[in-house]
């Protein structure tokens, strides 16, 4: 089985692990989750098998009926790091088409979507921000060196961080060729 959908089966075991205990701990039957979700009873027994592709759609209005989160739903059951998720949550019918959710945190206010572009040698020193704050990058083109404190991580491209961004931290394109990455704020 290729690789993305060997992640796609993992996923949908996760999906099915999630939505029954998440059901049995809201002290719900599989009819209540039913019409509380919109979703049939019959969808819902098939999710929990572990037998049905389910539309990321469906898994919105399952969530809302739990009231949880999508990312409950799909994240590995007893994963050690909350908000790092990296999960195919969809594939297309081409192959290569996909979504992965990569990472979640809370916002108490907004999120910022930033695009960055990094020449080579180029440097960003940023000052710490507020308590509660924090950051993700996804690196699309390059080696982002992020050095925090006196941490100096390398994510290459197709690899992703979050970090706590209450503390002093620079972004650096330490390569030859250019850096392109996204940083989202959450405030």
């Amino acid at each position: 089985m290729p690789k993305e959908n060997s992640q796609r089966a993992s996923v949908l075991q996760h999906v099915s692990q999630n939505v029954r205990r998440l059901r049995l701990l809201a002290h719900l039957s599989q009819s209540a989750l039913a019409e509380l979700s919109g979703v049939s009873r019959r969808m819902l027994v098939a999710i929990e098998a572990g037998e049905k592709n389910v539309s990321l759609s469906t898994l919105d209005r399952v969530a809302e009926a739990l009231n949880v989160a999508f990312s409950d739903l799909i994240q590995a059951p007893g994963s050690p790091d909350p908000s790092r998720i990296n999960e195919v949550a969809w594939t297309g019918t081409h192959a290569g088409s996909k979504a992965v959710l990569l990472s979640k945190a809370t916002a108490s206010r907004e999120v910022e979507l930033w695009e960055w572009t990094l020449e080579p040698g180029e440097e960003y020193h940023s000052q710490a921000d507020a308590e509660g704050w924090s950051e993700q990058l996804y690196v699309f083109e390059g080696c982002l060196t992020l050095e925090m404190d006196e941490q100096v991580l390398h994510i290459a491209a197709g690899e992703f961080h979050m970090y706590a961004s209450n503390r002093p931290h620079a972004y650096r394109n330490d390569g030859d060729g250019i850096l392109r990455f996204v940083r989202n704020v959450v405030i």
